[in-house]
């Protein structure tokens, strides 16, 4: 497993945190992969062996590109070998403008847009292990698109508080640092992510408390939860098996095992 990140260009850090690949044998991992939720929404292009998730209705093949839109559980995928797979790390409030699309519900979804006509020059570039001229590729394909309206300058603000406070500020306290009402931010936030102002900061505040029990897993919970602005530890313990499906004490000893970290923003493939 290999992992190469790239930062986004002043330009797009409206819309997208960076883009990234990872290159995964599945082979050495049987059970599949895990998908942990986060606080983000991904484009996802993937190269090498057929790729596909397990849903309640069975197995579903992936194309590319798809969607990963926000989780409020994890995902697992499967493949037959090895699969490269490169993203787009977008904040989830500007995700769909990006893209010109409808707000979705969150998961995997597929859709049609002509950003898949980078799918053939991307493949050329991974196989033949140009890995960094290919995020560029991408990067200069949006640099290259931005949308002509204005960015709405009141999700823009919103996010950034958010980002800035790691999801640990109430809905007022948003609207406020947004110049908005919390009866504006709340439409104009859900019409434009598909989520709540609640929804996405309750996935960043698990984002900060799994990157810091995988990185130190003998961490104190009471701290993360007093840190992180919950009530207790048990309210922190219970968001956090809602969102991985596992206690935060499965999920430091996992840590403790030495599964690998694939980036230091925690590109969050999790062997099952």
């Amino acid at each position: 497993m290999q992992y190469v990140g790239m930062e986004a260009p002043e330009a797009l850090r409206r819309a997208i945190k960076g883009f990234w690949y990872t290159s995964i044998d599945f082979n050495e991992y049987p059970a599949g992969f895990e998908i942990i939720p986060d606080g983000y929404a991904e484009i996802i292009f993937l190269f090498g062996s057929a790729c596909s998730v397990a849903t309640s209705g069975g197995s579903q093949p992936l194309p590319s590109p798809f969607l990963m839109g926000l989780l409020g559980q994890p995902v697992r995928l499967h493949a037959p070998g090895r699969v490269e797979i490169m993203g787009v790390k977008c904040f989830p409030w500007a995700v769909f403008e990006l893209l010109g699309l409808p707000a979705g519900p969150g998961g995997v979804q597929v859709f049609e847009h002509p950003v898949a006509q980078l799918q053939a020059p991307l493949a050329a570039l991974v196989q033949a292990g140009q890995v960094a001229e290919a995020l560029a590729l991408v990067r200069q394909y949006f640099l290259s698109t931005q949308p002509a309206p204005a960015p709405d300058q009141l999700l823009t603000r919103a996010g950034q508080a958010m980002s800035a406070t790691h999801g640990t500020l109430p809905v007022h306290q948003v609207a406020a640092a947004a110049h908005a009402t919390v009866r504006t931010l709340e439409r104009k936030f859900k019409q434009a992510a598909g989520r709540t102002v609640k929804d996405v900061s309750g996935l960043m505040r698990f984002e900060q408390v799994r990157n810091c029990l995988w990185r130190e897993p003998t961490a104190s919970l009471a701290g993360l939860a007093q840190e992180l602005g919950y009530a207790d530890q048990a309210h922190l313990s219970r968001d956090f098996k809602r969102y991985c499906g596992a206690t935060p004490a499965a999920f430091a000893r996992q840590a403790r095992r030495g599964q690998p970290v694939v980036g230091r923003d925690f590109v969050a493939f999790i062997q099952a």
